[in-house]
């Protein structure tokens, strides 16, 4: 009689393997035909973009498969330090915000006074934008105060989004603090 003298790691890769072997030469594995199934896959050939859920200030990783501009699949991205590929309730839906009927592709304006709202082109919006946003910082402006230089203006805020990263943030709070804007805040804050 032979003895093996195995501890339990060695035992449990034993074991796995042997089921591994009498699996595939038992049960018949066709490796043809499982690579010929895998082109029915809906990710196959897809192209995979790592990015960011929107929905919470966690910053949760997820990987966006896409095929012909069109999102096909979300999962969660198994390397993101912060979910490890888990995600939540939400950010499993991440997908219907691209392929919901009801997402809004153009911007849409409501004049003053006006009950109905109007689609613009984004020059247009980013014109008007930019030019309220000039008005109101040159109306409230405050060059000095007391005796001192403050260069400040209060009429203006900023809200940083939770899916910011580092980089957005600097570039964010500089073109915030070049309008003298004083309530600068971000929402990382969980």
């Amino acid at each position: 009689m032979v003895e093996i003298n195995l501890n339990r790691r060695q035992f449990l890769k034993l074991s796995g393997a042997t089921a591994a072997t009498l699996a595939i030469v038992e049960l018949g594995f066709d490796e043809k035909s499982a690579y010929a199934k895998s082109k029915e896959l809906k990710i196959a050939q897809a192209k995979v973009t790592p990015t960011i859920c929107c929905y919470c200030g966690v910053g949760c990783g997820i990987l966006v498969h896409t095929k012909d501009n069109t999102v096909v699949y979300t999962e969660g991205d198994p390397d993101n330090p912060i979910n490890e590929g888990k995600l939540c309730s939400k950010g499993t839906t991440l997908r219907q915000l691209y392929t919901s009927e009801k997402r809004l592709t153009k911007p849409l304006y409501r004049a003053p006074g006006s009950s109905t709202w109007e689609e613009k082109d984004w020059e247009w919006m980013y014109d008007a934008i930019t030019k309220r946003l000039k008005e109101t910082r040159d109306a409230s402006f405050v060059e000095k105060e007391n005796g001192m230089i403050v260069n400040k203006t209060e009429r203006i805020a900023s809200m940083g989004g939770a899916a910011l990263d580092n980089e957005e943030c600097y570039l964010l709070a500089k073109l915030m603090r070049g309008l003298g804007v004083v309530y600068l805040e971000h929402q990382a804050r969980i």
